[in-house]
């Protein structure tokens, strides 16, 4: 079969090599998928570099996140006949960009029938993400203005269609108009192009001095810090990641003094600490996907030999929503 490996660290375009592997097998307790749909993450990114929290041994295949179609399941798995259309994170170091991979049955999901492969493939960590961060850990209630930074993103896109699901007031912060439209075509209530505009003001004008209840950072830097100055009381922080490559040092005295919270989400911890959450939460995403509420939104669906290109753009930022590595 083909699959992308990644034989040194470095930029995704120069590190990723496509190559002919052999077809894995699935020991006890996994199963082999034909992979359908694999969503590119930031984290994709960030193991072609070296610079993810996990280390895979090289040479590895990215690919964090997959819709496929079981093939063989492995010793002791049931439940999971062949042919059955699921969702699922691949075993590193064989990851999701390649024509076959294998899962741990634990983290395997049904894919739901409102959504198309490339859709379903997207939904798992951007949306259980931002689920958790929204519902776990800032408590968002309904009439509470919620602000999300990189809005039209991955992640930022899934949790404006979230926080308008709980019934936020949602503003988003984005780069550049193409990018603009994307956040108000998700549903985003107020969008700032932060190129032209200072969010800042927006939310202050926007919520009448009052500030944002809740903020959802996946860019940290200069998001981070102008969030701060704009947080309402009692508002909460909820930090998802350092896109923007700078990791703030939060002034904990200014925390005091506001009384705000800053939340940390690191939403992979749920699969050890209390994986039956996981499972719950994506029977809600499920329901909500059937109900029309949430879609992932799909920009670019690029063939297998596209991988390599993708994941970079995706790494640069160039890219709106999800894009999709597809197979036939």
């Amino acid at each position: 079969m083909r699959a992308w490996r990644v034989h040194e660290n470095g930029e995704p375009r120069e590190a990723m090599r496509l190559d002919e592997v052999e077809r894995p097998a699935p020991g006890p307790g996994q199963v082999l998928l034909k992979v359908r749909a694999a969503n590119i993450n930031f984290p994709d990114a960030l193991l072609c570099r070296g610079h993810y929290q996990v280390r895979p041994p090289l040479p590895f295949t990215p690919g964090v996140e997959m819709c496929g179609e079981v093939v063989e399941a492995g010793e002791g798995v049931t439940g999971l006949a062949p042919g059955a259309r699921v969702m699922a994170q691949p075993a590193l170091p064989g990851g999701a960009f390649a024509e076959y991979a294998v899962a741990d049955a634990a983290a395997v999901a049904p894919a739901p029938e409102a959504l198309d492969d490339a859709e379903a493939a997207a939904l798992h960590i951007g949306y259980q993400t931002g689920w958790f961060g929204l519902h776990r850990r800032a408590r968002l209630q309904p009439g509470e203005t919620l602000l999300v930074h990189a809005a039209a993103g991955g992640v930022g896109s899934a949790a404006i269609q979230l926080g308008k699901a709980a019934g936020a007031t949602v503003i988003g912060v984005v780069g550049g108009p193409e990018k603009a439209k994307a956040a108000r075509d998700l549903g985003a209530d107020v969008v700032v192009d932060r190129r032209s505009e200072d969010f800042v003001s927006v939310v202050k004008e926007v919520t009448g001095g009052r500030g944002a209840d809740v903020v959802y950072d996946p860019v940290g830097g200069d998001a981070y810090t102008g969030s701060t100055k704009c947080i309402a009381f009692e508002g909460r922080i909820v930090v998802v990641g350092f896109a923007g490559g700078t990791i703030p040092a939060p002034g904990l005295n200014h925390a005091l003094v506001k009384n705000y919270s800053i939340l940390g989400l690191h939403w992979g911890l749920y699969n050890a600490k209390d994986p039956a959450a996981v499972r719950a939460c994506h029977e809600e995403l499920t329901r909500l996907a059937a109900e029309g509420v949430v879609k992932p939104l799909v920009s670019e669906r690029v063939p297998l030999d596209g991988a390599a290109d993708a994941v970079q753009r995706v790494a640069d930022g160039t890219t709106t929503g999800r894009v999709v590595v597809v197979n036939p």
